[in-house]
């Protein structure tokens, strides 16, 4: 059974809660203890950003999370080096990358993948990847080396997209909870209720939602609906605030408060 079904099954009626950082911000060096923090505060699953110039569909926060990592000379071979430290200490949790096409595309999809399976990589989105994009290789490779391909859904996306989506989807499906990009709006729990029903129509996948949770109360609400809250934007942007010696203090800490009132 895959880690990402695995931390399904295990956590039954309970909300996975899955942070998101960009590795290598805000030094490469304090990315795996980060990770290792958020996993000791609640995290079930870690999304690790692959750093990118041109990240379309992340608010200001976050490409300035790029910024000051691929200022440092992150890469996507760093960003896979840093799972495999990750899984000197913990083989349980699964990691997600999370970015775009182009780093992949200029590695190769067969190294990519033999190198993501090295480092124990459990699944990849790519925002700018959709389904139809999925070529005969992208598939063989991707699906041979047991990672699962999840993609996006959003508030427009039409039930006859959602159905086709989640047909190829793996994992779990990423709905994006507000129009627009990352960090950029507050969520509607009404109208988000109602799409995690229309989306479960069509899949027995999880459910993860993201791109509106900015504190405890937020992800609380969500929780409720969705099978798992996705926080990005709340943690990159304290990372930028704090100091990078308190770090590994306030960002589980931040975590805490979040998983406490998901529980509660």
């Amino acid at each position: 059974m895959s880690r990402l079904r695995n931390c399904f099954k295990k956590l039954k009626n309970r909300t996975a809660l899955i942070p998101f950082i960009t590795a290598g911000d805000p030094t490469p060096e304090l990315t795996v203890p980060l990770m290792h923090a958020l996993v000791e505060a609640g995290a079930n699953i870690i999304e690790l950003g692959i750093p990118f110039s041109d990240p379309m569909a992340d608010g200001p926060v976050i490409q300035r999370a790029s910024e000051r990592a691929l200022g440092q000379g992150m890469t996507l071979v760093k960003v896979l080096q840093m799972v495999k430290e990750f899984r000197i200490k913990d083989n349980d949790t699964p990691v997600v990358l999370m970015g775009y096409l182009n780093p992949i595309e200029i590695m190769g999809y067969k190294k990519f993948a033999q190198e993501a399976e090295n480092a124990e990589v459990d699944g990849i989105l790519r925002v700018d990847f959709p389904p139809e994009e999925i070529t005969t290789e992208s598939r063989t490779f991707i699906r041979a080396n047991a990672m699962s391909p999840i993609f996006l859904l959003s508030p427009t996306t039409t039930p006859e997209r959602i159905k086709y989506i989640c047909s190829k989807a793996n994992g779990y499906v990423y709905y994006v909870a507000v129009k627009g990009v990352t960090g950029s709006a507050d969520l509607d729990i009404d109208s988000l209720t109602d799409k995690m029903a229309e989306i479960r129509k069509y899949t027995k996948l999880p459910i993860g939602v993201g791109f509106g949770i900015k504190d405890a109360k937020s992800a609380a609400k969500v929780a409720k609906v969705s099978d798992a809250v996705i926080v990005g934007s709340a943690l990159v942007g304290l990372i930028e605030t704090t100091p990078q010696e308190q770090l590994l203090e306030k960002m589980p800490a931040f975590l805490k408060e979040i998983r406490l009132a998901m529980d509660s």
